[in-house]
């Protein structure tokens, strides 16, 4: 085509040098929340000590509402709202945009919180695969009327290097398989949404089969993550932390100063990743 537009980005092919913008991208860390992206971009920046105010890194979406980016040295940071759709959105743009800037060799990362199966309050959970309500690790996408099934399988050397980091960081970390619903009340098994068809003994049994399945965490947007990924040859990996332990609640009731804490978890876990890949950490 003439002229690729990445409207959600409010970048273009014609308008925009890509090559000259994003050519250097090694790494990108995509998160539901546009703060707390605009807030990793600031701490990469810090920890790859890099010349400038970390405050004053430019929002290279600011011509849209819908998505922020931020370039910081060779990485990129992108928010992706919540949920499959928004995050579906994201990736059909920056995996173009990574095509158009001729970028080579770059590792994606899903950064996140999730609610935890049978797992202690802060702990960070490597997915090795995600899988959807029926503990399958594979994606559903419509197309044209019809059902394609797509893999989900992640690199198993990126999230075992990452496992190793977290030893070094002293973060609690494991390797298991992440759960992808489509809703966080009812498609978790909530008891405390709007709506709710279940009891509290088949909301536990549910779970205890999820964590037979070797389910550590439930959220919702690794499934299309890790297979679009996947199927563009991309190395991947979906960092998140558990907020809670499901088997003992739904809500999330940790005091504000404690889950700002937890939520930094996958950060400096990723950015001791990054720095080793560039030679700034033994």
């Amino acid at each position: 085509m003439e002229e690729d537009i990445l409207y959600h980005f409010s970048l273009s092919t014609k308008t925009h040098n890509l090559p000259e913008m994003f050519g250097d991208i090694k790494f990108v860390c995509v998160g539901g929340s546009a703060n707390r992206m605009k807030a990793f971009a600031q701490f990469m920046h810090h920890e790859l000590k890099l010349p400038g105010i970390p405050e004053d890194i430019k929002d290279i979406c600011e011509g849209t509402d819908r998505y922020c980016m931020y370039k910081v040295g060779p990485v990129l940071s992108i928010s992706h709202g919540m949920g499959v759709p928004s995050i579906s959105i994201m990736l059909h743009e920056l995996i173009k945009l990574l095509h158009h800037a001729q970028c080579r060799d770059v590792v994606l990362f899903r950064l996140g919180t999730s609610g935890g199966v049978g797992l202690a309050p802060g702990t960070v959970v490597i997915t090795d695969k995600a899988v959807d309500y029926s503990f399958r690790p594979q994606f559903e996408q419509i197309v044209l009327g019809k059902v394609i099934t797509r893999s989900t399988e992640l690199d198993e050397g990126v999230a075992n290097e990452l496992l190793q980091c977290s030893s070094s960081q002293n973060i609690p970390t494991v390797i298991g398989n992440t759960m992808c619903t489509h809703d966080f009340y009812e498609g978790q098994g909530r008891l405390d949404g709007a709506l709710c068809s279940f009891s509290h003994e088949e909301k536990l049994e549910y779970l205890r089969k999820a964590y037979e399945a070797g389910v550590r965490n439930i959220e919702m947007e690794s499934t299309v993550f890790a297979a679009m990924c996947r199927i563009c040859g991309l190395k991947a990996a979906v960092v998140c932390v558990a907020l809670l332990n499901r088997f003992d609640g739904d809500q999330i009731t940790s005091p504000h100063d404690v889950l700002v804490e937890y939520q930094q978890r996958p950060q400096v876990l990723v950015s001791h990743f990054i720095k080793k890949h560039l030679g700034l950490v033994v």
